[in-house]
């Protein structure tokens, strides 16, 4: 993601475990007010779960395996990395030497995550049977997403600044390429249905596409009415991709087979990471001002904005998990004041659908 932050040092800090009403009894902190849920006509928040880094500090990506039912989340500002379990809602372990984390994809050959360690311009590899960093690949200047392409056994890790993407040999654990561009480049995502990776070219407002096979670009498509295109989901059955547009507020849906957009849609400014959750054909995009702004697919032609869920300024990231369709992000303040949690929410089905 874009933002400077200063790296501070900070410990480790042992294992905390959190309060959703859903799952466990509420954690009471006495004398205390307690917030007020968030609630939306999409999104309506079942609860918190206490993380143990140090409080207002800034979060960034977060990554799951559905399979085990684990959340990863990076605290870029802390340099700590975060496993959750969803099944009993508790933070299993806090892995440090991950300075300024902020990409995160979890690996499922070897069973490990990398993590974008910006302050350090290096390539994290977290062994999840030891829970430690047992590796470091060597990157160039502020590696930031990741994109994890199974069937070649490779990530493509963007490079921002260095206007780069690495090739990772996910076997190996080692880099094998760089692809060189134009631009600085924003969030890359694999499509495993026409088996290639798209990358945010975010300074030329193109969509470029990579071959994986042979790591050549073989394609590169204007973004038309997005300025700033950074943050990106897709969704490879319906051959969708969704483009956060930094620089004009706007949400960008572009046909992958057609190379066009089809739709640029209004968003809450501070936009950042985009999810999309499938079966319920809704978007999701994280914006730093203080909201989540919603939107909903009605057919893979037509869109519409839903809402602005408001939620604490500084929310730059979310993930959903497709299986529960709860949405889950952190929060580095509350009510103004520093805190250290990740909001957990619930989709309310059915909301927004229809169009207008």
């Amino acid at each position: 993601m874009a933002r400077a932050h200063v790296l501070r040092r900070v410990a480790a800090v042992s294992v905390v475990f959190g309060a959703i009403t859903v799952f466990a009894p509420p954690l009471v902190r006495h004398g205390a007010a307690q917030p007020t849920p968030i609630a939306g006509r999409t999104l309506r928040q079942v609860g918190t779960i206490d993380l143990p880094g140090p409080p207002g500090r800034r979060f960034d990506y977060l990554a799951t395996d559905d399979e085990r039912r684990q959340l990863f989340s990076a605290h870029l500002a802390a340099g700590l990395l975060y496993v959750i379990d969803l099944r009993s809602n508790a933070v299993v372990a806090t892995v440090p030497d991950v300075p300024g984390v902020e990409g995160v994809a979890y690996i499922a050959e070897g069973r490990k995550v990398y993590t974008s360690n910006w302050y350090e311009n290096k390539i994290g590899v977290v062994d999840l049977g030891q829970m430690k960093v047992v590796k470091k690949i060597p990157t160039e200047d502020k590696p930031d997403g990741i994109a994890y392409a199974a069937p070649f056994h490779k990530a493509y890790v963007s490079d921002e600044r260095a206007k780069a993407v690495a090739v990772i040999d996910t076997r190996e654990d080692r880099a094998i390429t760089t692809l060189r561009f134009d631009s600085e480049t924003g969030v890359p995502q694999y499509d495993h249905v026409a088996r290639k990776v798209y990358v945010n070219l975010q300074d030329k407002n193109i969509l470029a596409v990579v071959d994986p096979e042979k790591d050549s670009v073989v394609g590169r498509y204007p973004v038309a009415g997005c300025r700033g295109n950074h943050g990106m989901a897709i969704d490879p059955e319906r051959r969708r991709a969704f483009l956060s547009c930094e620089g004009n507020d706007v949400l960008a849906v572009f046909n992958l087979e057609t190379n066009k957009v089809v739709a640029t849609l209004p968003m809450a400014k501070g936009a950042d990471v985009v999810q999309f959750d499938p079966g319920l054909g809704r978007i999701y995009v994280a914006c730093s001002s203080g909201a989540i702004s919603v939107f909903q697919m009605d057919d893979p032609d037509r869109f519409h904005k839903v809402e602005d869920v408001r939620v604490p300024k500084k929310v730059h990231s979310l993930v959903v998990d497709v299986r529960t369709h709860r949405v889950y992000a952190p929060a580095e303040e509350e009510d103004g004041r520093p805190v250290a949690k990740m909001l957990v929410f619930e989709a309310v089905p059915g909301a927004g659908a229809g169009g207008k």
